[in-house]
């Protein structure tokens, strides 16, 4: 009997948590509400901003959220309120969270060559959002009881100390399969068609994207990803494209490639030196004018809130962030209260002349292998720098050298070369002559190790023809 009632009620909710899903009509169990889902994305924004910080562009800002504005309004889901930003990353990407939350990277923003291909993402972001494909991720983590630290290069039990190895782990939700992004390019097609983009362009930009991942001999980067890249895509959109300029019957649509281009001209292209610079085996922050060895071959990931690095195996985490407090004993101890450290050392130190605390300790979870922390302390300039390294208790000697290198050589950083090095720009030129797209680049000094990269940043071959009075981009 007990059992029957259990069923019944389980039944019941199940039956409660069903809605209509806005794009296809049908009924769909969710669980979570509309308030729920716009509660979630209020709460993941500003923690994206504070990862990755807002690339600050009064005019481009202006651009995306007019053309952001104006197609919500003809979605499946005008009624929420959205916004739409652009995140200081170069990374080639643009993402969306519940709730109307839109981000492209400055990376993609550099890699558009019109406002067609554009909106053609941009209506494929929104279409994640209509069609609640994160709200039924969020119930498909639930019931198949996910862990969000699937797929994290290192172990899970040093993926939970502290905010160390916590970086991208809201942003798993964002990675859809491939029947939910079929479905936002279908809507991506559709909403930029009915704003008057020619659509196609959209899949054109997918070329520029399957370009820049053959050059660089690796799969486009699933960091932020909402895109994997199905191989007739280009096709499928193509012909989407076509079928939306028939059902509308008019020819009249915009690609607007010059209005674009001058929008971006300026852009930072690439990584910013600003925030920090990995030269050699040296990272130097020349806003905040610091340097550090880092282990040799060990990857680097560099954010506004932590530089995070990992040898190739996952073995080990080597940290550095500032400490929300500004005295050294304070910091050291909140630290071990919040991680609930087992001490084996602590000691007061200088590391070329600034005063340091070190604190080595351990942690035993249930059911995991212990692991084993070094912490530095480092009081500069009024800040608290934190480096901590990471690793098994059983491997942990492993990599105590290469923490202690990274650790004791922090230092401040007077290089004159280092503490004014700027970041790349792209630069908008007017090709002088008819030619093709090399030898344009060529007569604005563009390198020859660069032309291939120059080729794609504009969207076209190197043996395309370029007419006199056309625009390309140069990185200058």
């Amino acid at each position: 009997m007990k059992k029957y009632y259990l069923l019944s009620f389980t039944i019941l909710l199940l039956i409660n948590s069903c809605s209509e899903n806005p794009v296809t009509g049908r009924k769909q169990l969710v669980l979570m509400s509309t308030e729920q889902e716009i509660a979630l994305g209020q709460e993941t924004d500003p923690q994206i901003i504070a990862q990755y910080g807002l690339y600050e562009d009064k005019n481009l800002q202006e651009f995306i959220t007019a053309k952001g504005n104006e197609m919500t309004a003809i979605s499946h889901r005008p009624e929420l309120k959205y916004e739409f930003k652009i995140v200081d990353s170069d990374i080639i990407n643009a993402f969306a969270v519940p709730g109307g939350y839109v981000y492209f990277t400055r990376g993609i923003m550099a890699h558009f060559n019109n406002e067609a291909e554009f909106a053609g993402v941009l209506g494929h972001e929104i279409g994640h959002i209509a069609a609640r494909h994160s709200v039924e991720q969020q119930r498909n983590a639930i019931l198949g009881q996910l862990g969000l630290l699937a797929g994290m290069i290192i172990a899970p039990d040093l993926a939970k100390f502290g905010n160390e190895a916590s970086q991208g782990l809201g942003l798993l939700f964002l990675k859809f399969g491939r029947d939910a992004e079929r479905e936002s390019d279908e809507l991506g097609v559709e909403y930029a068609s009915k704003i008057g983009y020619d659509a196609k362009e959209m899949a054109s930009f997918f070329k520029t994207l399957e370009r820049k991942s053959a050059k660089e001999n690796q799969m486009l980067p699933d960091f932020l990803s909402t895109h994997p890249n199905p191989g007739d895509r280009y096709v499928v959109v193509g012909e989407l494209a076509k079928a939306w300029k028939e059902k509308l019957a008019t020819n009249q649509f915009k690609i607007n490639r010059n209005s674009y281009l001058k929008k971006i001209d300026g852009l930072i292209y690439g990584p910013d030196p600003r925030q920090g610079f990995q030269e050699g085996n040296i990272f130097y922050h020349p806003v905040l004018k610091f340097q550090f060895p880092t282990p040799a071959k060990w990857n680097l990931q560099n954010t506004p809130q932590i530089v995070q690095m990992a040898p190739e195996d996952g073995g080990a985490l080597l940290s550095m962030q500032l400490a929300e407090e500004k005295e050294l004993q304070t910091a050291a101890d909140n630290f071990i209260e919040k991680n609930q450290l087992n001490v084996v050392t602590t000691s007061e130190t200088t590391i070329n002349n600034l005063s340091a605390i070190t604190v080595s300790g351990k942690q035993q979870q249930e059911n995991q292998e212990e692991i084993q922390i070094l912490s530095y302390f480092i009081k500069y300039q009024n800040q608290i720098y934190v480096i901590t390294g990471i690793a098994s208790t059983t491997n942990f000697n492993n990599y105590k050298s290469a923490f202690i290198n990274t650790m004791t050589g922090f230092k401040p950083l007077s290089q004159p070369d280092k503490l004014n090095k700027q970041a790349e720009r792209i630069r908008i030129k007017t090709v002088s002559q008819n030619v093709n797209l090399q030898q344009a680049l060529k007569a604005f000094n563009v390198a020859a190790n660069r032309l291939e990269e120059h080729a794609i940043l504009n969207g076209m071959e190197l043996t395309d023809k370029v007419e006199k009075g056309m625009l390309i981009k140069i990185v200058e």
